[in-house]
């Protein structure tokens, strides 16, 4: 990363923050995890595995310690760490690391994530405890359905906890075997308390995703990778959905994917900027006030 490239950028960010009256960014989909486990997923974006589909270059390929600067340049005052297991066995060392990143990182919402396996319910009962505020469940990644009655407990403690769990559920960048709204509304009909964040928008199934936010008061959207030129090439989010999005503007969140994302941190703002085109106080309510609200960050601040 060039020190004024990113200079330039963080000037873009503050601009851009100075337009829509907002204080600060709360970005609620960030990924921070072991360096082990960063390296083999930055790898993975290399290779164009088959999740990916695609080209896809890290940006902000750097160590712990520069990227949180970077972020923290950009004046996000609070951010996740979005961890997730691709197999059983591996949530509760996630969750460990997470609660010991949060401990030695203020401005990071304690995160924390639970695979479908014997013993999901005691990993979320052991990170609630710890004292998590916000989940990752990804379902493309993780290769689970989220219906598995090894997860009922879970999501009963979720929605009694009423804790966000941040949610790959939508079928980009390619389907998996249990992504589209079909499963995880499922979940939402048995446990219509849970406060659920649709990842992505719910990319690319834009309209139903919206749909099942209507349906259920508890769920929110994030913006994540939306309305980039990047995503847009393959799933244009549809203008006719636009003001279906702006009528449930309190419960949609800035996501951004940050560090894996191949453009700028700026293009991400800029780009739901310009292609929403909903106006400064939609913008602030995406980009800090929802949030702060939601996590009691305290909207002035």
């Amino acid at each position: 990363m060039d020190p004024d490239a990113i200079a330039e950028e963080q000037a873009r960010v503050a601009a851009f923050r100075a337009r829509i009256g907002a204080p600060a960014l709360i970005d609620v989909h960030t990924h921070f995890m072991p360096e082990r486990l960063l390296a083999k997923v930055w790898a993975y974006f290399d290779a164009a595995g088959p999740l990916v589909g695609r080209e896809w270059p890290v940006t902000y390929r750097a160590d712990e310690q520069r990227r949180l600067a970077v972020l923290r340049g950009f004046g996000v005052r609070a951010f996740t760490a979005m961890l997730y297991p691709h197999k059983p066995g591996m949530a509760r060392s996630l969750n460990d690391w997470a609660a010991d990143f949060a401990a030695r990182t203020p401005d990071c919402l304690h995160t924390a994530t639970f695979h479908a396996e014997p013993g999901a319910a005691d990993d979320v009962r052991r990170a609630l405890d710890q004292g998590a505020r916000v989940f990752k469940c990804h379902l493309q990644v993780g290769g689970f359905d989220p219906r598995d009655p090894l997860l009922d407990e879970v999501w009963g403690l979720l929605a009694e906890a009423r804790v966000p769990v941040v949610t790959h559920c939508g079928s980009g960048p390619v389907p998996g075997p249990f992504t589209g709204p079909g499963p995880i509304g499922a979940v939402l009909e048995r446990h219509p308390k849970l406060r659920l964040v649709v990842a992505h928008l719910g990319m690319p199934e834009y309209a139903d995703f919206l749909a099942l936010a209507e349906r259920h008061t508890e769920v929110m959207l994030d913006t994540t990778m939306a309305f980039t030129h990047f995503v847009e090439e393959a799933a244009s989010y549809p203008r006719e959905a636009l003001p279906r999005l702006a009528a449930l503007g309190d419960r949609v969140l800035l996501g951004t994917d940050f560090p894996n994302i191949p453009y700028t941190y700026a293009d991400a703002l800029e780009a739901l900027e310009t292609r929403t085109g909903l106006g400064e106080p939609w913008l602030r309510a995406v980009c800090h006030d929802n949030a702060a609200r939601i996590f009691g960050l305290g909207v002035g601040r």
